[in-house]
């Protein structure tokens, strides 16, 4: 057994001693963070990125995810992934990305746990019920509403509102907010969240589809990526319908992986930013081959057609749409239907968008159970 050491515990040094030996310099450090609104006192065994990453993990809305929609309800069965297991599967691709690329991996996972907090019920379909209702008070988006979350919302803290997340965490969630107008990158921490998440939807939702029945493997051989997969699977043993499938959703995430990493790494190379602050006035640096881009566009092309607008998805969604639209109006027309904690809210933040912070925080299955109470049926 190796002798214990008679140095002090330095937390905060060693994890700035840590990036410094691990990560590039133009990765986001640690000790260059701009910090939190509401001033804390550091941590010594965890960072700041860390903390936020905790914080995440711990509020309600995290989880909730659990019992939200990703394409497909619960009713559909128990293997396809809810809103939850898909931020964990975007986590995982992101921090492999992240470590690969030498990055920052404590930030890439709390920006990737934090991406879909904002979620309604019903996934898409929710959201979109929920623009349509603040269409004169500002819109709704998930993005958006991450924000609204963590700022506002979750009172876990005596000392200040929301989480007091680092400012870098809450950039990369704004920069996903405001995608179509920006002018500038963000860091490449979140710009490896943004084509991790573009990763794991691509492939499982596919994944999802067959399983559920949707979609059989030949339609899918049409699609030029799904073909590549599949005959590098083939190279090797003979394997059931079930086995094949699995395997092919494998490579197809690593191929992915692989082809967004080497074509990274050339673009940073070829511009060697010098600074996390360098990179967010370049192009961004994360990004496919224009071949796999082409054919990642032409997979989520045939997945719009063929699995988010299929009769059955659809009509869940239909139903699931109305239910919402009838939910809002109740407690438009009648306030005090609202929970005691949100009706002190409508005065400061309106009542329609308290009505949609409220209605946005539902699981599927409570959205249901408020419906049959409040809009008798």
């Amino acid at each position: 057994m190796s002798e214990k050491s008679d140095q002090p515990f330095c937390g905060s040094q060693s994890i700035a001693e840590r990036e410094r030996l691990l990560i590039e310099p133009y990765a986001v450090h640690s000790t260059h963070t701009k910090g939190r609104k509401y001033p804390e006192a550091k941590q010594e065994y965890r960072g700041p990125f860390q903390r936020d990453r905790d914080r995440i993990i711990h509020t309600a809305a995290y989880r909730r995810l659990s019992h939200k929609t990703q394409v497909f309800t619960n009713e559909a069965g128990d293997y396809h992934r809810n809103r939850l297991t898909h931020t964990l599967e975007v986590c995982s691709i992101a921090r492999t990305i992240a470590r690969a690329l030498r990055i920052n991996e404590d930030l890439v996972e709390a920006m990737a746990l934090m991406h879909d907090l904002g979620h309604p019920p019903f996934g898409h379909s929710g959201e979109d019920v929920l623009a349509e209702c603040l269409e004169n008070e500002g819109g709704f988006s998930h993005n958006q509403h991450a924000l609204r979350i963590v700022e506002v919302l979750e009172t876990r803290y005596p000392g200040f509102p929301g989480l007091n997340l680092s400012r870098e965490t809450l950039e990369g969630q704004q920069y996903r907010a405001a995608k179509h107008n920006e002018t500038h990158s963000p860091s490449l921490e979140a710009q490896v969240v943004d084509a991790a998440d573009s990763i794991a939807y691509d492939s499982h939702d596919a994944d999802d589809a067959l399983e559920l029945g949707l979609l059989d493997v030949e339609q899918l051989q049409e699609i030029p990526i799904w073909q590549r997969a599949m005959k590098k699977v083939n190279e090797g043993d003979d394997l059931s319908p079930t086995a094949m499938r699995r395997a092919v959703v494998h490579e197809l995430i690593d191929k992915q992986v692989e082809d967004l990493l080497h074509t990274s790494a050339s673009n940073i190379q070829k511009h060697q930013p010098e600074s996390a602050e360098e990179v967010k006035t370049l192009s961004p640096l994360v990004g496919h081959s224009e071949s796999i881009a082409a054919q990642k566009k032409e997979l989520e092309s045939f997945l719009l057609r063929k699995v988010y607008r299929h009769a059955s998805v659809m009509e869940v969604r239909d139903n699931a749409q109305q239910a919402l639209r009838e939910l809002f109006q109740s407690l438009q027309n009648n306030p005090d239907l609202l929970p005691p904690s949100f009706k002190g809210r409508a005065d400061e933040m309106g009542l329609r968008r308290t009505i949609c912070d409220y209605l946005a925080g539902m699981t599927d299955r409570f959205t249901w159970r408020e419906h049959a109470r409040l809009c008798g049926n």
